[in-house]
Order: structure tokens, then sequence, then C-alpha cells
């Protein structure tokens, strides 16, 4: 039988807690160091952990240690659960992601956030707990169930009536989160405000010389009012708002950890808020429809982005063609830690967003992801200061879903880009399925005469859930005439998506991967053999996916029934008032006479 000294020892060797660079993190074992001379306050602070290691990086996992001697507790103890647990919510005051281990020589156990890690009983270094939680799958559930929670709250409880407001006030404490801000459960209003406020500009002070509207996100989340009291004359109300605060606290440090995975493959975290927020808003103010993830990256690869492209996105939204691009450029290039992926998220990634409120949501995307070097403009995406702009970015890739309505300058906006990006240019525009041909003669002519659409692939009739607007990606080539040349189109009918309730659509079933692999070669190929939905169609008569003609029919009972009808018309009688009192006769005056082979209705005159 080990003693709890023993133990301990035994734990830092097989751990690897000893001997950690400062520079890495504190790290070591003890019964007398407390959580306040680790750097954490709050009611744990004169707890006494039996080990820690904790990041010098707050994004990296952090973890505690319970111990005790062989045999003298069940290893399965509530006492013990609750007493690491009790460490864990400490550490989780500055860390998103914390695993607490109850070790007693023999056997093991794990914990995080409340619920049992599945771990062997072998004690194992450090970094096999640390990728237990690093490459875990995403669980998109749980950041719903938890962005839920969060839109009720800040609407009903803290009284942001603005659905921008709500998502740009989550997005910034996302943020906040990111770059190390100090957010405990029973901190009050003031103090929680200005700490999200102060990791802001934390967050944004390295990279606002390159971006220097970046500052707009704290003066966007500074115009934020929620309708809370702060009297501290009222226990009563100070008490809940504090408790309010503090399960806040817990839901954005939850997501945080969620978010923080290697498994996290570019989804667009602000694509989850929006399908949450806007759940009874099914189409913004300012005319955006936010593109689903999975469709930002099947046009990644629709117009064959690669890492050496130089991406563009002139009505970026919240950026989420941006964020899939540097996702997808990042792991081709080898992963975060490359000199590659510092020069993606320098110089290849170009976005302009018009509105303010939008444009800082944009930025805060970004920052989540632990970008802030990204190219964003604010701008108005129609302008000639716009376009030239867009001329010095060099941009070779252009992916874009701008607003549709005529008043928000959709053709405009579109045939700017085009205008203003480099001969040859690839550029694809998510659009109203008969946008260019709603579009008025003399600019398609014009566009046409300078640009050649190349391709159109309709979407299918669901994809933006709610909306009511049926879509196409159209694919441009930037600088060379039509010149009358016919265009490839396709209509993907369906995307294996299945509609869950209050989430949007998901592939819960796993179909996307195979139908996305199948359209990109189809139209890559310019041939749709599998549905047969492939057409070559003239621009001068054409310029979408056409739905063929149902081929004509005749049948017998077709020329029976224009018989009846004329003959009943030559002698005076109104053929559907004699189906109506037929039908009434047949139904309430009928003497029914039954046989084993025929019903009779007999009716009197």
């Amino acid at each position: 039988m080990e003693t709890e000294d023993q133990v301990r020892d035994k734990a830092s060797k097989l751990l690897g807690l000893a001997g950690v660079s400062p520079k890495v993190a504190q790290s070591g074992v003890g019964q007398i160091t407390t959580m306040k001379q680790l750097g954490f306050g709050g009611e744990g602070a004169s707890n006494k952990p039996d080990g820690w290691y904790l990041p010098a990086d707050k994004g990296e996992v952090a973890l505690v240690l319970e111990t005790k001697a062989t045999g003298s507790v069940p290893i399965d103890a509530p006492a013990l659960r609750t007493q690491v647990e009790k460490y864990c919510a400490t550490v989780r005051s500055q860390y998103d992601l914390v695993v607490g281990l109850v070790y007693d020589g023999d056997r093991t156990r794990a914990y995080v956030n409340g619920k049992s890690l599945d771990v062997p009983d072998e004690l194992q270094a450090k970094e096999f707990y640390f990728s237990k939680l690093t490459d875990r799958p995403v669980d998109k559930a749980r950041i719903y169930e938890l962005t839920q929670r969060i839109n009720n709250s800040l609407h009903s409880d803290f009284g942001i009536k603005n659905l921008y407001h709500r998502m740009i006030f989550t997005a910034c404490a996302l943020v906040a989160r990111r770059y190390d801000a100090i957010l405990v459960r029973g901190m009050d209003y003031n103090a929680f405000h200005s700490g999200i406020l102060n990791a802001l500009n934390k967050a944004i002070r390295s990279d606002v010389q390159q971006n220097a509207k970046l500052a707009l996100l704290s003066e966007v989340y500074s115009d934020i009012k929620m309708n809370v009291s702060t009297d501290e004359d009222d226990p009563r109300a100070v008490t809940r708002l504090t408790n309010l605060i503090g399960e806040f606290i817990d839901w954005v440090t939850e997501i945080s950890g969620l978010i923080n995975s290697n498994a996290w493959n570019g989804e667009d975290v602000m694509a989850i808020f929006f399908n949450e927020f806007n759940r009874y808003k099914k189409k913004s103010e300012s005319g955006q429809i936010f593109t689903p993830d999975h469709i930002t990256g099947f046009m990644y690869r629709l117009l064959g982005v690669n890492k050496d492209d130089r991406v563009l996105d002139a009505c970026a939204g919240s950026g989420s063609f941006l964020v899939k691009s540097m996702s997808n450029m990042i792991r081709e290039a080898g992963g975060v830690n490359t000199t590659k992926a510092r020069q993606v998220k320098a110089r290849q990634l170009y976005g302009i967003e018009f509105d303010r409120e939008i444009y800082a949501l944009g930025c805060a995307n970004m920052l989540i992801h632990k970008d802030g070097k990204t190219n964003l403009a604010h701008m108005d995406a129609r302008t000639e200061s716009a376009g030239a702009w867009i001329e010095r970015t060099g941009a070779t890739k252009v992916l874009m879903n701008p607003p549709y309505e005529n008043k928000f300058g959709c053709m405009k906006i579109v045939e700017n880009v085009l205008d203003h990006v480099d001969r040859g240019t690839l550029c694809g525009f998510i659009l109203p399925d008969k946008k260019l041909e709603k579009t008025s003669k003399g600019q398609m002519s014009r566009l046409l005469r300078h640009h050649r659409l190349l391709k159109v692939v309709k979407l299918p009739e669901n994809l933006f859930f709610g909306v009511g607007v049926t879509t196409s990606i159209f694919i441009f080539e930037a600088g060379r005439a039509q010149d009358g040349k016919k265009f490839f189109t396709v209509n993907i009918e369906e995307d294996g998506l299945v509609t869950v309730k209050n989430q949007g659509r998901h592939d819960i079933r796993n179909k996307w991967p195979a139908i996305e692999d199948y359209w990109i070669d189809a139209v890559e190929r310019n041939d749709d053999s599998q549905y047969g939905t492939g057409q070559w169609l003239d621009p001068a008569q054409n310029l979408s996916w056409q739905a063929p003609s149902k081929p004509f029919t005749l049948t017998h009972e077709d020329l029976a029934r224009a018989a009846m009808e004329y003959a009943l018309f030559r002698r005076g009688i109104d053929a559907r008032a004699l189906r109506e009192r037929l039908g009434q006769a047949a139904l309430y005056s009928a003497d029914v006479q039954k046989s084993d082979t025929t019903i009779t209705l007999a009716v009197e005159r």
C-alpha cells in the first residue's frame, strides 16, 4: 500500500509534471500551494490541489489532480469527484478546457465539466488526457443547446431585444475567452462587462496596425445596452444578476472549449449563432442570407481554391467563406504552426462588409479563430473606392453570397467585383435562380460583353431553411467576353440534410460528403450522367437551369371527358353543376346495393 505522498510523487513522474519550463506552464505537485498562489481568485482560492498543469497559453488544456493513498478511499467515492471538480471550477475561470484527475496509485478517474471521461485505470502521461479533449469530435448539438440558452437569457433576462446585439455580445464574450479574459462566477455586472471589453482591446492590439478597423468591434460592443438592475440596495436583484452572469460565463466557457478542438474543420461559429438567434426571424434586416457551412466548403472545391490563392468575399457577412477558406488552406499548408499558415492569414484572405454591426461580427468570427490579421474592409462594395480596394487585393478566387434585393445593389456588386479582379479570375456568386434573367437587358448585355458565364449549379430548393428563396451558384470568368458561348448547368435536387427542430438543417446521416464528391466531379467534367440534369444553354435564351417540360400525354379518359363535356354543352347543360349534383346524390341520396363483385348506387329521380 502506497502513502498519499508516494502516490503524489508517482503521479508527478507518470504525468510529466516535473521539469516543465515556466514559459510553457506552471506545473507541479504539493500539498500547501493554494489556488490563489497559482493565480486564481474567487470562492476556490483557498483550495490546495495535489497537482496542477496550467499552460501559459490559456487556449490549451489545463489539468488538476487529486490523490489519495492506495485503498484509503474508493476511487469512485463522490467526495473525491466533488473535490477535483472544485479545483476544475476554479481553473475554468481562466481556461476553457480543464481535465480533473483522481488517482490512488492503482486506478485513475477523469472528469470534464461535471462528466466522466473514459480513461484507462493506469495513469498516463498528461498529453494523453489533453488529446482526449482536443481530438474529440465537435459536439455541435451541445453548442446549439448552449447557444439557445444564451439567446433566451440575453433576450429575456438581460433585455437585449436586437438580434444582432445578442449575437455581437456573445461573439465578443467568446473572443474575450480566447484572449485570456478572466470571467468568473460571482463577479458583478461592471467587472463582467469591462472584463470583456478589456479582452477585446487586448485581442486587437497586435493586429490593429494591419487592420485599423478592428477597433470598430469594441466600439459596437460598447454601444450594446443591457436592461439590468444594478441597484446595490436591492440584495435580491444583485444576487439574481450575479447568478445570471455566472450562468452566461459557464455557457460561453463551455462553447469556447468545444470549438477549441483539433477536429474543428472551419465550421463557421457564427453560422450556429445565426441558426439559433435567427430562428424567429428568417431573413435579416440588411438583406443577408447566411451561407450554410456545407455550401461554403462545396464552393471552395467547386472553384478549385487552394492554399496559394488569394480569396475575396466582397459581401463577407459574418465571414463564413473566409473562415472556411482559412481552415482549408491552413490544413493544406500543413497546420497552424507553419510559416504558410501565417501568410494565409496575413495576405490571402480579403473581405468587404457594408453593415457596421455585421462587419463587427465578421471581425469577431476571425478573432474567435485566433486570426485578427484577415483584411476586412468596412465599405460599400458597389462603389469605385471598393473597386480600387479589390484591385489592390490581387484576388485570384471570389466566393460570395451577396444580398439579393435590388435595393441593396445585388447586381451592381457582382459587376463591380467582376470589373475589378484580374482577367481570368474565377468568381462564384450565390444568387436567386432567376436573378440574371430579371436583371435589365442593358446591364446583362454589358456584363456579358466583358465577362463569361461558365457554369450554373442549381442548389436544393430547401437549402435556405424557411427563407423562401431558391438559389444557384453562378460561376463567371472575369475579363473574357461571353461571345455567345454556351454555359453548362446542373440541378442538385437533394443534399442529404434533414431539418432538426430549432437547429436548422444538418447532415445527421452523413450523406453530403458522397453527394459533394459526385457533383464536384460532374461539374468539372460537364457531365451529370447519374441524374441527367446537365444542360448546355445559350445565354441569349436562358441564364439559369431550366426545368424540363412535362411531355404531353392524351388518354382515353381525356377524350371521353372532352366528348361528354361537349355533348352537355350542345344541350345547354352546365357540366360543373351536373357533377356537383351527381356527387351529392351519390353520397347522400343513393340506395346502396352490394354484390360480391359490384356496388350499385340507385338514385331516385
